[in-house]
């Protein structure tokens, strides 16, 4: 998974392989990940 340093807001990306909804959220401070959290919200 790719994360993007310009998002700033908890979002939903569906898996690669099932398909399953995962909702992903990363925080970041002058450009370095400090926080990552994924969770499955299948459905």
């Amino acid at each position: 998974m790719l994360l993007d340093p310009s998002v700033t807001a908890t979002y939903v990306e569906d898996c690669e392989i099932c398909c399953n909804p995962i909702e992903v959220s990363a925080t970041f401070q002058s450009g370095e990940l400090v926080s990552f959290s994924a969770e499955s919200i299948e459905q």
